[in-house]
Parts: structure tokens; C-alpha cells; sequence
């Protein structure tokens, strides 16, 4: 079993309480779509950053994301966890986009922030640290990432994964497999890089 998996609970919880909301979103409630929208915002906006490093779809592709969960909102049928179903819209919409834009794809810039209250050298630290992750991932082919930024940064399943990518489950554990592998490697030379640079 996964680690993570034993927060089903309090995820199928919260699951309960959006279902509820798109029972609302259904009878036309502006103000739960909005709830729901707020919800899924950053959560989508982290996953669409790394997924497409490319600043300018992630805003644009959310809200063509929650526009088609607001049409279509009757047919979800509940055979999987509603997160999976909008984040398996919002990467739809995000393989689309960057197929139109055919554009070179920008780096996420500072994502994920150090604390303010950690010392100048742990915050140096910490920033090279993500950088060298988000480097790493960003060389992962688009399949192999997609699978690690799920598990890792949104704690999905590997069943919801591939429901969202609509792929067999084995697929997707054979590209977290590589996608493991492949992390290995290059976070071990990146390590080693930096370990040099350090006085």
C-alpha cells in the first residue's frame, strides 16, 4: 500500500462535501461553483505549473477546466473520486494548449518558496534543493512527470492516475518505475554538483 493511502477517509470526506457542492453546481448555484472553483484553484495551478512550466497556460487552462465542470456537471457519474475527474479535464486541457502553442515551455518561477523564518543559509539551501528537483522533474519525459507530480504533490492513487491519463494501471506503475530510476540519476549527479559548489 502506498503511503498517503490511509487518509481515504478524510479524503472520500471531502470528496462527500464537493459532491454535494456539484449536486448544487447541477441546479445552476453560481455561489458553489464558486466555492468549488476556490477549492480546485491552487491545487490545479501547482499540478498545470509543473505539468507545462509554462506560466502563461496555467491561469487559461483552469478556467477552461472549471467551465467544462460547470456545462457538464450532470455528467459525472461518480464511478471515480470527483478530483480525479477535474484534474483528468485539466490535463486534457493542458496536453491541448500546449499542443496549440507549440511555444518553448518557461521555467515555474520559485514555486515552492523557503519559510521566512529560517536562516539566509538554510533558505539558500532549501531554494537550491527545489530547484534541483523542479530541474530534475522538468527533464522527465511528460508521462513519467505527470505520474510523480500526482503521487508526490497531489497524493493520488495509482488507480485515480490512470483513470486521469486514461491508461492501465500497470502503465502507470512501469512510468513511476522509470520515472524513480531516472530521479535517482539525476539527483545524484545534482547533488554532487552542489556539494563541490559549497565552500
Amino acid at each position: 500500500m502506498r503511503e498517503g493511502q490511509g487518509r481515504d477517509a478524510c479524503a472520500s470526506g471531502a470528496n462527500l462535501d464537493e459532491v454535494e457542492l456539484l449536486g448544487r453546481i447541477m441546479a445552476g448555484d453560481r455561489r458553489a461553483f464558486e466555492t468549488l472553483y476556490r477549492a480546485y484553484f491552487p491545487r490545479l495551478s501547482r499540478f498545470l505549473g509543473r505539468m507545462t512550466r509554462s506560466a502563461a497556460l496555467i491561469e487559461e487552462v483552469v478556467n477552461d477546466t472549471m467551465l467544462v465542470v460547470w456545462q457538464t456537471a450532470p455528467r459525472y457519474d461518480g464511478s471515480c473520486k470527483l478530483s480525479t475527474w477535474i484534474f483528468a479535464i485539466a490535463y486534457r486541457k493542458a496536453l491541448k494548449g500546449l499542443r496549440l502553442r507549440d511555444e518553448p515551455v518557461e521555467a515555474e518561477a520559485d514555486a515552492c518558496p523557503a519559510p521566512p523564518a529560517l536562516e539566509p543559509e538554510r533558505q539558500l539551501s532549501q531554494r537550491q534543493l527545489q530547484h534541483t528537483l523542479e530541474e530534475a522533474l522538468a527533464q522527465l519525459p511528460m508521462q513519467q512527470r505527470i505520474v510523480v507530480l500526482l503521487t508526490y504533490y497531489h497524493d493520488m492513487a495509482y488507480q485515480d492516475i490512470a483513470a486521469i491519463v486514461d491508461c492501465p494501471l500497470n502503465t502507470v506503475k512501469t512510468r513511476m518505475f522509470h520515472a524513480r530510476r531516472k530521479l535517482k540519476e539525476l539527483l545524484a549527479g545534482a547533488m554532487s554538483e552542489l556539494k563541490e559548489q559549497q565552500p
